[in-house]
């Protein structure tokens, strides 16, 4: 139990009793996509891809309920070139110009790059100009090649993920950082995996956060290799988490989705400070297995923290409390 202990003494020192969330929304644009990641349920090769239209008439319903965030991903659709995606972020902006846009992995963004003939860079400063304030850093899975090359062959390389992350860092676009464990990969795998951050942390400080994301194993080739996990390990790892990333990544945030609202909430005594959004929709792991709703409301998110004898925050993308 002292690593549960160092990771909740490091964690109040860090932001005492408080535990923050966001108000956001969450549109997985498209499902269609050309990967072939063993641990994807999300995928169909003739899928839906939304319109403008109904992209923003989420985006409406969620600024009706207070949303300060888009987060907006998708699947690698066949066809969408830097200009669709720069699009749909102009279109956002231009009928809702306070939106905070936290959009588009690393992956997506090496997708568009090399569809559109860009270099990452140029890529990014097109997003930018049409609105991009943040960047989500999934997609990282395991940054170990020996593992993606197992669990994910078609996506971007360890080199590659960590080349535009610090790419987006440098021209001023934050971005979060995550880990998808508890299929394939070994505890020192997630090690590396841990170091690797904390390097591009030192480098450019431009993660708000770290996002542990457990893997969800129904309906998808990789859950039948994949080992279960118990509660403790789920609790270490976060804990671990807080203790690895200490002091460079200072917000660690539970997946309440993946978890289950109950465990998530634990986690705020093992190194979290962070629940994450209330998303409002969410398909990605609801097709893996994930039995939580799709959304929660701030009201239950208060309810769920207070339970835990933390404090609720209402924070933005960026961590700035909301008055």
């Amino acid at each position: 139990m002292k690593l549960f202990r160092l990771a909740n003494l490091l964690r109040e020192e860090r932001c005492g009793d408080e535990v923050s969330y966001v108000i956001n929304r969450n549109i997985n644009f498209t499902n269609r996509c050309v990967g072939n990641c063993s641990f994807c349920a999300f995928r169909r090769a003739d899928g839906y891809l939304l319109t403008e239209e109904e992209i923003l008439g989420r985006v409406e319903a969620a600024e009706r309920l207070s949303a300060t965030e888009i987060c907006l991903q998708g699947g690698l659709a066949p066809g969408l070139v830097l200009e669709d995606y720069c699009r749909i972020l102009e279109a956002i902006k231009e009928d809702y110009p306070r939106m905070h846009l936290h959009a588009y992995s690393p992956m997506e963004v090496f997708y568009m790059s090399k569809s559109s003939g860009t270099t990452p860079a140029e890529s990014i400063r097109e997003l930018q100009r049409a609105g991009l304030g943040s960047m989500p850093g999934t997609a990282a899975e395991i940054l170990v090649d020996r593992i993606r090359e197992e669990i994910c062959p078609s996506k971007l390389s360890t080199d590659q993920w960590r080349y535009i992350v610090t790419t987006a860092h440098r021209l001023g676009v934050p971005t979060t950082s995550t880990i998808l464990y508890g299929h394939v990969e070994r505890l020192e795998d997630r090690i590396a995996h841990l170091h690797l951050l904390r390097e591009i942390q030192a480098e450019t400080g431009g993660f708000t956060e770290f996002v542990l994301l457990p893997f969800m194993p129904k309906n998808n080739p990789l859950g039948g290799r994949a080992r279960r996990m118990g509660v403790l390990e789920n609790l270490k790892m976060h804990a671990l988490a807080r203790v690895a990333l200490h002091p460079l990544i200072p917000n660690i945030q539970a997946s309440w989705v993946k978890l289950g609202r109950d465990l998530a909430g634990r986690t705020t005594w093992w190194g979290t400070n962070d629940l994450g959004g209330t998303l409002m929709e969410e398909n990605i792991s609801r097709t893996a297995g994930a039995t939580e709703e799709e959304g929660i409301t701030p009201q239950e998110l208060c309810d769920l923290i207070e339970r835990n004898g933390r404090v609720p925050i209402q924070r933005t993308t960026l961590y700035g409390r909301v008055k």
